[in-house]
């Protein structure tokens, strides 16, 4: 053995023997994972989360690049950034019944809306991460256009009520995303990129998200729907966990018809339905933080009290109309805008 050689031995043997047992183990996991990638030809990922994952609305996303470019989100980061549990049911969710393609999207009600192009390209990706970990994720650019089916079958109406929480999520992704998105281009055309913080993207789109769940967090409380059914004798949750279609005309009338002159007919201006009779958002999303939303608050609050003293669905209106009488059309109260 030649001296060089001798000398680079022991400089490895003396690596080694600093290392603690944690750090021992975690090269041989490392040195183990790529030989097995080059034994069977899979990808290694080049650049991965480590120790800055990315986060969006809170929710770490594991995210690589892999050795020929590709951009991937492991499997179970696709499923919770979109609303889903981390692991399918029934398993891993890594093949699926309908034509192979991927849990988040083999719902039968969605079919119609999945592209070619996207179904062409839903083949999970088996890869080592840089900790020679073997995994399992799919393209990151398949994100939004998964959001993209989602919000199509929600503007046709057909999401299962099971699906609605999915669809929410990924109108708010991809808003997110989108603005994120415009921002990383003039980043890039003017050379911003080169001086800006690696995170700051990151935490734009969080911030952006958390605006968008901020927009959407539940104003209507649970104890105002389980009260009215429990007037209309209807069984609370539904077996469904829908409501029925009623509701939204006894919410208008209950809420909004008595919160304010003029309410009702500036939200349906602002607000109107579309051709499959859904709305782009929710009323209450229009109404302003400092004003609006106290006095929704405080009138769900009231009536919601009104409800629980009444036994019956006719002495609530009756005591309603009283105590909430409707405001009409001729005034508009300030704040409300």
């Amino acid at each position: 053995m030649e001296p060089k050689d001798v000398k680079k031995q022991a400089a490895a043997k003396a690596r080694a023997s600093s290392l603690s047992p944690e750090d021992r183990s975690a090269i041989a996991k490392q040195a183990a994972g790529k030989r097995w990638a080059k034994e069977h030809g899979l990808p290694q990922a080049q650049f991965g989360s480590g120790e800055s994952p990315l986060m969006i609305g809170g929710i770490q996303i594991d995210c690589y690049v892999l050795d020929d470019g590709r951009r991937v989100l492991t499997q179970e980061s696709f499923l919770t950034s979109i609303g889903r549990a981390a692991k399918a049911k029934g398993g891993q969710g890594v093949r699926t019944a309908v034509d192979k393609l991927p849990p988040f999207i083999a719902a039968s009600n969605l079919q119609s809306f999945v592209e070619r192009e996207l179904s062409q390209a839903t083949a999970p990706i088996e890869f080592v991460t840089p900790s020679g970990a073997r995994v399992l994720g799919y393209p990151a650019e398949m994100l939004p256009e998964v959001c993209r089916v989602y919000l199509a079958a929600r503007d046709e109406g057909a999401l299962l009520p099971s699906q609605k929480h999915i669809a929410e999520r990924a109108d708010m992704l991809v808003r997110a995303l989108a603005s994120v998105g415009i921002v990383a281009l003039v980043d890039e055309a003017t050379g911003y990129q080169e001086v800006r913080d690696k995170k700051a993207l990151a935490a734009l789109l969080d911030k952006y998200l958390l605006q968008e769940f901020a927009k959407w967090a539940k104003r209507f409380p649970d104890s105002f729907y389980k009260e009215m059914f429990r007037l209309r004798e209807w069984p609370y949750p539904t077996v469904s966990g829908g409501k029925p279609g009623v509701v939204g005309k006894y919410t208008m009338d209950i809420v909004y018809d008595r919160l304010a002159p003029g309410l009702v007919q500036e939200l349906e201006t602002r607000n109107p339905k579309n051709e499959s009779g859904r709305r782009a958002a929710k009323h209450h999303q229009w109404l302003s933080e400092d004003v609006g939303h106290p006095a929704l608050s405080e009138h769900i609050h009231a009536v919601t009290g009104l409800m629980r003293a009444c036994d019956n669905w006719t002495q609530f209106t009756g005591m309603l109309d009283r105590a909430f009488p409707r405001k009409g059309d001729s005034l508009r109260l300030e704040g409300f805008e």
